[in-house]
């Protein structure tokens, strides 16, 4: 079934670009908004003194010995402190303590980030160390550590005007700001600050809320990346605001991938909110882009209510004709009966050959296979339907374990029509089993039509069953005489 799945996406263009439910975990994965490096490059400095015991160490980290790999990233300081490893190996020896989860060693981690950021400004991690220690400190925040938690939420929070007898201290453990002299560029503040919202998010989703709600309600073209990762950031969350902001950012927000995106993670706000914002996008959006993001995340959305959205959408004859054929498509991978019954009414109902295609196609990769098969040999064999949608129904029909060999090689001899023949001829060849093969070659030898005999024999040559090559000789040397 999955290669057949592959064959329909490949047959159906613009589907095959869209994305898959199994795609939703990376999609997570690549929006991450605190994401710092976690394996440590191939040893480069192959003369330093210290460039074996990096090896070691980096083994070590690789293989989930983090104690063992802290131990010696902190003995290539000790032992070679002018070694070209020694800037960066404050940081993974920070990260291997940050991956052994206690309280005590993240406090150690955090002190680490801070001793390079004094010590090795210019290090090639120090912009990672910077989110690792936001996230160190939200962890420690999580488990009440107030002072982590107060570093946290004024790395998040927008930065209020300092009074010229402000305390001006930073926060202990806190990420460096560009005024104790780090060098940090706006993109890496604004990496820094949506690190910090994802951990008060973890932390105190109420206190959040409102910073994350601030962020998306600028308009500035400087703030689209961040506008984005908030975005991320909010749908990873289930609160009773969630589906409400991520629809006002579609509704509101001027950059298009950060509409596109908040309708995206709407296919993962798990609740009807979510679904009657979706709907109300479908319906009612402008943008394309929007849109067919809608029919996706609806998709996503397991329940009556998302399914009937999807229904009353395909029925609309005002809408793009492309994303009612995505919307066919997804209602077909659904496996609900009621969307099966639906399309099967459907297809008596529509004009456009485009759609029935499509009706056809999801028709043959649903849950209910007999009743699909019958459906779709229903199709093939109906006089007064279209021959090119005879020939669809015929060919999908044909692929499915369901639609018995025997039934199909009969077929050949009972209808008359010279194209559905030559389409049944492609079918057969399209079956693994003996019968099909064994058809094909009576065909090759009795078929009086001098051109479907030319197909039989072309699609026998396609064939590894080990009969064939014998066949085939047989028929050149009759053919010779």
């Amino acid at each position: 079934m999955q290669q057949r799945m592959i064959l329909g996406l490949l047959i159906l263009g613009s589907v095959a670009a869209m994305p898959l439910p199994a795609r939703v975990e990376a999609d997570r994965t690549a929006h991450d908004p605190a994401a710092f490096r976690t394996a440590p490059p191939a040893a480069w400095l192959a003369t330093d003194q210290a460039d074996s015991l990096y090896r070691e160490a980096r083994q070590a980290l690789n293989r989930g010995d983090y104690q063992g790999a802290a131990r010696m990233f902190r003995e290539i300081r000790r032992r070679y402190p002018d070694s070209g490893y020694t800037p960066d190996s404050f940081y993974w020896e920070a990260f291997a303590l940050y991956r052994t989860g206690s309280s005590d060693r993240l406090r150690q981690a955090a002190d680490l980030l801070t001793q390079q950021a004094r010590a090795f400004p210019d290090a090639n991690t120090r912009r990672d160390a910077d989110e690792l220690m936001v996230r160190i400190q939200g962890e420690l925040g999580r488990r009440g550590d107030a002072q982590a938690a107060e570093a946290v939420v004024g790395i998040a929070a927008p930065a209020p005007p300092v009074a010229p007898a402000a305390r001006t201290e930073p926060v202990p453990g806190a990420p460096p700001a560009p005024s104790r002299g780090v060098a940090i560029g706006q993109e890496q503040e604004e990496d820094i600050r949506v690190a910090a919202l994802n951990a008060l998010m973890q932390m105190d989703a109420e206190r959040a809320i409102p910073l994350l709600k601030q962020v998306l309600e600028r308009r500035d073209a400087g703030s689209v990346e961040l506008r984005r990762k908030a975005v991320f950031i909010v749908s990873q969350h289930d609160t009773e605001e969630t589906a409400e902001i991520l629809l006002d950012v579609v509704r509101n927000d001027p950059d298009a991938e950060v509409r596109a995106q908040a309708v995206f993670w709407l296919s993962q706000v798990p609740s009807d909110e979510a679904v009657v914002a979706l709907d109300s996008i479908l319906q009612h959006s402008a943008d394309r882009q929007v849109q067919e993001k809608a029919i996706f995340a609806l998709s996503q959305h397991e329940g009556e209510r998302a399914d009937q959205a999807l229904r009353n959408y395909v029925q609309r004859d005002d809408t793009p004709e492309d994303l009612r054929h995505n919307a066919i498509f997804w209602l077909g991978q659904s496996g609900s009966r009621e969307n099966m019954e639906f399309l099967k009414q459907l297809y008596d109902q529509l004009q456009s050959d485009e759609l029935k295609e499509r009706v056809i196609f999801a028709l043959s990769q649903g849950d209910y296979p007999e009743e699909q098969a019958e459906w779709l040999m229903g199709i093939a064999l109906t006089r007064n339907e279209s021959l090119e949608m005879r020939k669809k129904a015929l060919f999908w029909a044909g692929q499915m374990d369901e639609v018995n060999i025997g039934d199909l090689a009969a077929l050949y001899d009972t209808i008359d029509d010279r194209a559905m023949r030559e389409q049944l001829v492609f079918t057969l060849s399209q079956r693994d089993e003996p019968e099909a093969v064994d058809k094909l070659i009576e065909i090759a030898r009795t078929e009086q039509d001098e051109e479907l005999r030319r197909k039989a024999i072309f699609w026998l040559g396609q064939s590894d069953d080990p009969r064939v090559a014998e066949v085939l000789l047989q028929i050149i040397n009759e053919g010779g005489q």
